[in-house]
């Protein structure tokens, strides 16, 4: 593993990366809260198999910069991601896989027809659009325990008080989201990333800007709202069985609406960091639908 750093127009990434330079690229992007370092299973995995893995901490995310322009939308990170599959050369057989916030970013992708990745594979949140389409009325069941779930998105909006207590709050999201995992190899990395004031801003604006009713700046907008379209390409998606973010039961109701050559898998005795809690069965199917 070596660590790198891709300069782009809005903002200074640095990455991890396993694998020959001259293979075919494979950018895994994470979520909240965590790291890169959240990919130190299937990096090597793909690696093995002569891929080019990339693995950039997002924007905010140290030793990435806080961005410039301070944007946390989803079309910034899609034009991050695109920046890295240009800067770093990436052909049209380059695969882009994503968990939570990178998931949601690489939805997005899946559903542009610019994008340039040949395949997608998604963990933990299935295309938006997908639990909202036509036949979804099992949403409404699903609906009270989930908001349940997701009181720290409201949390996360409000001013300064997520900054104040992130520790408290990462803690507490790794042990509900994923019960009975041992996160201590991860939570000091997490830490690290948002222990600058910035840093902390930078991550909890995310979910300031998801919420805002103001559109992304010029440079961003082509990429405006594709995160709420259904993918256009077949993309793998893996959802823990037992993840405590993302009611596992939403699985069954996205699966309908993906497009036909699509692969869902519910992973046994994984919270929502399934690629740590069950890392070989994870690279196992990533690797056999990559290959597929």
């Amino acid at each position: 593993m070596q660590q790198i750093r891709i300069d782009l127009p809005a903002v200074s990434l640095a990455a991890l990366t396993w694998g020959p330079v001259d293979g075919p690229l494979a950018v895994l992007l994470h979520g909240f809260p965590d790291t890169a370092h959240t990919w130190r299973h299937l990096g090597p995995a793909l690696a093995a198999e002569g891929w080019r893995v990339v693995a950039p901490f997002l924007r905010g995310y140290a030793p990435s910069e806080v961005p410039a322009d301070g944007r946390g939308d989803v079309a910034a990170l899609v034009s991050d991601v695109l920046g890295v599959h240009t800067a770093l050369g990436g052909g049209p057989d380059a695969v882009l896989v994503g968990h939570d916030w990178g998931a949601i970013t690489a939805n997005a992708l899946a559903a542009h027809e610019d994008s340039p990745f040949a395949k997608v594979v998604v963990l933990s949140v299935p295309p938006l659009a997908a639990m909202a389409g036509p036949g979804s009325a099992g949403v409404l069941r699903i609906l009270p325990r989930q908001v349940r779930n997701s009181w720290y998105i409201f949390f996360n909006q409000v001013p300064r008080l997520p900054e104040r207590h992130h520790e408290r709050l990462v803690r507490k999201l790794w042990r509900d989201w994923s019960p009975g995992y041992d996160a201590s190899a991860d939570l000091p990395d997490v830490l690290a990333a948002m222990a600058g004031p910035a840093n902390r801003s930078a991550v909890i604006g995310y979910y300031r800007a998801f919420a805002s009713p103001f559109g992304p700046p010029a440079q961003y907008r082509r990429w405006k709202g594709a995160e709420r379209r259904l993918p256009l390409v077949p993309l793998l998606y893996l959802h823990g069985a037992d993840d405590g973010c993302l009611d596992p039961r939403l699985v069954a109701l996205a699966e309908p609406h993906l497009p036909a050559g699509s692969v869902v898998e519910l992973v046994p005795d994984a919270g929502h960091f399934l690629q740590l809690e069950q890392p070989d069965l994870v690279n196992h199917l990533i690797l056999d639908y990559l290959a597929g």
